[in-house]
């Protein structure tokens, strides 16, 4: 006779009331396709938005610091940059401090983009700060930078 281990029930429906890395995924991934929706008329996602916007500065970024500012692996970044890139709205350019070091910056038409783009977020985010009950948004951001 076997005498297998197993994990009870309870400790399934424990995890599914309680478990915080679940409903934040379950969370971020409403919200993202909610914005995916909104922008899809731009032909954006969610996340090209981000990244479009992390690359909105005066000056060229480089490619580790747009990577921490997202959370994202410097590969991730590479992958996600290709389409912009292939539609024209970003560019890489070598640093003239450092011949060796690429970095990112935003084209004329990727400035165009996120100025049509900005009002569709706003009112995104506006309807979805409203589903938040009242004076929670800012005590969820805060929170949600704490575990970040």
């Amino acid at each position: 006779m076997s005498s297998r281990a197993e994990v009870p029930f309870a400790v399934t429906i424990e995890v599914r009331d309680t478990c915080l890395c679940l409903h934040l995924q379950r969370a971020a991934r409403a919200v993202a396709r909610r914005f995916d929706e909104a922008l899809r008329p731009l032909a954006l996602t969610n996340g090209q938005f981000s990244l479009l916007m992390a690359l909105n500065r005066p000056e060229p970024a480089s490619i580790r610091s747009i990577a921490s500012l997202l959370g994202i692996d410097r590969t991730t970044l590479t992958a996600n940059l290709k389409p912009l890139a292939r539609r024209r709205l970003v560019r890489t350019v070598v640093d003239g401090a450092d011949k060796r070091t690429r970095l990112l910056a935003l084209t004329p038409g990727g400035r165009e983009l996120l100025v049509a783009a900005v009002p569709i977020w706003r009112r995104e985010h506006a309807a979805i700060e409203r589903l938040l009950p009242r004076a929670r948004a800012d005590a969820l951001r805060a929170d949600l930078i704490a575990l970040s």
